[in-house]
């Protein structure tokens, strides 16, 4: 057997065993996405947050203010999610791969634990009115679950989780800055991410 007939098969075991042990369907471009979504999600937020009239504040509509930061938050990840499964799903079509599989679930459940642990405990703190920590700790959850699923699809996921906790913990010791860190952790490393994963693994 020549080389390149060994180097060819060796590539195609490889081959084999990535699509048996992890999720490859994941798109790009759905990064991309999710973190333009997010970087005009946090400049309503800015505007809501800096640029309001100061009669809305003395008039004391706070708790307006916080439905409608909510409601930013909520389309952002509605958003996400949604365009995340079209282009994986579409992505996954061409190459003829099944989306729902015994790695795809093992992705979901692993991400999950860190993803509902954080989404419930920023609840609990938007509830109690500490909102200097909601930022941080999206971020630091965001990424505890990114390293945790991605045993399960590429390892370029991990390094977006570790920069996510990376950023969660220093808008921590900058609370005063917490939206430009969630802006760049989820807006502009998505972007990155995103643009590397599609033309490493997309095209």
């Amino acid at each position: 057997m020549e080389d390149k007939d060994l180097i060819a098969e060796i590539s195609s075991i490889r081959n084999i065993m990535d699509r048996s042990t992890k999720f490859i369907s994941l798109s790009g471009l759905s990064g991309v996405m999710a973190g333009i979504y997010a970087l005009v999600g946090a400049w309503l937020a800015y505007k809501l947050l800096y640029v309001t009239d100061d009669s809305f504040i003395v008039r004391g509509y706070y708790r307006l203010l916080e439905e409608r930061l909510i409601l930013i938050a909520m389309a952002v990840l509605f958003l996400s999610v949604l365009t995340g499964v079209l282009l994986t799903l579409r992505k996954a079509g061409k190459k003829g791969q099944s989306v729902w599989n015994q790695t795809s679930q093992s992705l979901l459940l692993n991400g999950a634990l860190p993803l509902v642990t954080g989404g419930v405990f920023c609840g609990i703190m938007l509830l109690r009115g500490h909102y200097e920590v909601i930022a941080p700790c999206t971020l630091i959850f965001y990424g505890l679950a990114l390293v945790a699923a991605s045993k399960y699809t590429f390892g370029d996921v991990k390094w977006l989780g570790m920069f996510d906790i990376g950023l969660g913990l220093l808008a921590a010791v900058f609370p005063g800055y917490g939206l430009f860190f969630w802006a760049f952790g989820f807006g502009v490393l998505h972007i990155l991410y995103g643009t590397i994963m599609h033309f490493k693994y997309d095209r």
